[in-house]
């Protein structure tokens, strides 16, 4: 693929980099697959069945009242996830780190997860 300037290039690497992960991953009902994005701003984290294409869980930084930031943010976004996945019984999930590396916000997040019982 052509790329023609300098956004839509890195936009294109993030994308390779995303299906690289996608490839690996695999989500089911019983394990599914738990999906992070972030932005500048905000932290959000989903669990996905992709055999029926279905949202099981999601969580955001905006479910959160109390004033956190950084890394404290992600870490309770992972653990409203994970007592939101253990009302519906799950507690084993496959990690989609989606283009990011897991570092920072990401690892923060896994981490608030695995703190409420999540494994993965």
């Amino acid at each position: 693929m052509k790329v023609k300037n300098l956004i839509e290039r890195k936009r294109h690497l993030a994308e390779l980099r995303a299906r690289r992960v996608r490839a690996r991953v695999q989500g089911t009902e019983k394990i599914p697959r738990l999906s992070v994005k972030r932005s500048l701003k905000h932290v959000y984290a989903q669990l996905i069945d992709d055999a029926a294409g279905k949202t099981l869980a999601a969580a955001s930084d905006f479910d959160i009242k109390e004033k956190f930031s950084g890394l404290d943010l992600a870490k309770e976004v992972g653990k409203i996830l994970a007592t939101r996945a253990k009302e519906k019984g799950i507690e084993t999930v496959v990690f989609d780190r989606g283009s990011y590396r897991y570092h920072g916000l990401v690892a923060a997040l896994a981490d608030g997860a695995r703190e409420n019982g999540m494994n993965f």
